[in-house]
C-alpha cells in the first residue's frame, strides 16, 4: 500500500497484491486522499460515506440501470444480461416501482411473524449439531443453512434441491465482480438458464398441487399479485424469484458469517450482549456496518452532474464503496473499534432510497436470532482459526470459519 508523489496509486480493475488483506487500510487512504477516484477505465470510485448518501437519494440523477454496461460485459443478447437487467436492483422507476410494491409481498409483517419459530427451530437444531459435536464449520454448517432454508421455505423449494440452488446463486453472483473470465462468464450464464426452467417446473407443480403449498410460501402469491390490474410477466416473476433466492442467503449467510467471527474476536462483547440482552439490536446493526456484506454499489450519472463541488459528466459510472463509506470517521465515531452498543449507526450495507434491501428486516430477524442463541447457549465459544476471507471484491465472504467449544 502506498502514496505515490502526486496521487493515490489504485485500481479496482488492477487491485494491490494486498487489497484483501488490508482492504479497510487502502479505504481509508481513498478517503482522505483521492476521494473522487479514477479508475484506469474511467469511472470513479467514491469512498466517503456523505458522497455515497447524496447518489443513493438521488434515483433520478443516479440510475441503477445497467443495460450498457452489463451489454458491454455480458453481451445483450445473453441469459446473464437477461437476469442482471431485470433484477430489481438493477432497474429504474417507473418498471422499479411497479415491480417492488408486487415483490414486497414477501415480506408482510404478517409473514415475517410466520417465520419467527421457524428461524429458531433451525438455529436450535445446528446449535444441537455443535453441542453434540464439540466444534463445527460456521459457514457450512449453520450461516449458509440457515438463509437459504428460510428463503427456499419462502418459495416453497424441496430441502433436496438446495445446494444446487447454491451452486447456480454462486456461478450468477460471481458474474458481478468486476472482472470475469471466459469460464465464469458460460457457467454463470448456464446457470441463469437452468434457474428459469427450474422455476417453470416449480410453479407449475404448485399450480398443479395446490394442497402442497405451505401457508409460508410466497410463490403462489407472487404469480397472482396484482398492481392496477397488472401482474408480473413470465420473465419478471422467473429472475426477481431467481434475485430472492440469491440475495436472500448471499447477504445473511455472509453477516452472520461476519457477526460471529467478530464476536469471538472481541470476546467481552459476548459478555456485554448476555448481560444485557436489549443490546441485540444494535449488535447486529453494528455487525452490518463493520463488514458490509455487499462491499460496492454502482450507479450511472443520466445528466451532467456535482458531486460537492467536483463536475460528473452524463454517462459516468460511479462505484460507491460501501464498505469504506461504514468506516467515515466523519460519520463513525472510532469507526475501526467493533461497538456492539453503537447508536446511531446509520451505516449503508443495505443500501439508501428506494433501492434498499427488500429482505432486510428478515435479515436482520435471522442474525438477531442466530447471535443470540450462540452466544447465550455457548458463551465459551472459541476461533480454531480466523475466518477464511474469499478474495471477491463486490461481496466480503466468509468461505470458512472453524469454532470449538471448551
Amino acid at each position: 500500500m502506498r502514496l505515490d508523489d502526486d496521487s493515490f496509486s489504485f485500481d479496482l480493475l488492477k487491485l494491490p497484491e494486498d487489497y484483501f488483506e488490508n482492504s479497510y487500510e487502502y479505504f481509508a487512504l481513498l478517503r482522505e486522499y483521492s476521494p473522487f477516484h479514477a479508475n484506469s477505465d474511467g469511472t470513479i470510485i467514491l469512498s466517503r460515506y456523505d458522497d455515497c448518501v447524496a447518489v443513493y437519494r438521488d434515483p433520478v440523477v443516479w440510475s441503477s440501470d445497467k443495460r450498457v454496461a452489463f451489454g458491454y460485459k455480458f453481451g445483450s443478447s445473453t441469459p446473464l444480461y437477461e437476469h442482471h437487467t431485470s433484477s430489481i436492483v438493477f432497474i429504474d422507476p417507473p418498471s422499479h416501482t411497479r415491480v417492488r410494491k408486487l415483490f414486497q409481498a414477501a415480506f408482510t409483517r404478517k409473514a415475517l411473524q410466520a417465520f419467527k419459530l421457524r428461524i429458531a427451530y433451525l438455529v436450535d437444531g445446528y446449535l444441537d449439531q455443535l453441542q453434540d459435536a464439540g466444534a463445527m464449520e460456521i459457514v457450512e454448517d449453520l450461516s449458509f443453512k440457515l438463509p437459504i432454508e428460510v428463503v427456499c421455505d419462502l418459495l416453497g423449494v424441496p430441502s433436496q434441491d438446495r445446494l444446487l440452488i447454491r451452486e447456480w446463486a454462486v456461478a450468477i453472483l460471481t458474474a458481478l465482480e468486476p472482472r470475469i473470465d471466459d469460464v465464469q462468464l458460460e457457467t454463470g450464464n448456464q446457470a441463469v438458464i437452468d434457474f428459469k426452467q427450474y422455476l417453470r417446473d416449480l410453479i407449475r407443480w404448485r399450480r398443479a398441487h395446490p394442497e402442497t403449498v405451505a401457508a409460508t410460501e410466497i410463490l403462489t402469491i407472487l404469480v397472482d399479485a396484482e398492481m392496477d390490474g397488472q401482474k408480473l410477466t413470465e420473465s419478471e416473476l422467473l429472475h426477481q424469484c431467481i434475485f430472492m433466492l440469491n440475495a436472500g442467503h448471499e447477504t445473511s449467510t455472509n453477516m452472520i458469517s461476519h457477526g460471529i467471527h467478530e464476536m469471538l474476536r472481541h470476546p467481552t462483547e459476548i459478555k456485554r450482549l448476555n448481560e444485557e440482552p436489549s443490546l441485540i439490536e444494535s449488535m447486529v446493526e453494528e455487525v452490518l456496518r463493520y463488514h458490509a456484506p455487499i462491499q460496492i454499489n454502482n450507479r450511472l450519472s443520466t445528466c451532467d452532474t456535482k458531486i460537492g463541488r467536483t463536475n460528473i459528466p452524463a454517462g459516468m459510472i460511479v462505484h460507491l464503496i460501501v464498505a469504506s463509506a461504514n468506516r467515515d470517521p466523519k460519520q463513525f465515531l472510532n469507526p475501526s473499534r467493533f461497538d456492539i452498543s453503537r447508536r446511531p449507526n446509520r451505516h449503508l450495507s443495505f443500501g439508501l432510497g428506494i433501492h434498499i434491501c427488500a429482505g432486510n428486516a428478515l435479515a436482520r430477524l435471522e442474525a438477531e436470532i442466530t447471535f443470540q442463541k450462540i452466544f447465550s447457549r455457548f458463551p465459551g465459544l472459541q476461533l480454531i482459526s480466523p475466518a477464511t476471507i474469499a478474495p471477491r471484491v463486490r461481496f466480503r465472504e466468509v468461505t470458512e470459519l472453524c469454532v470449538s467449544l471448551k
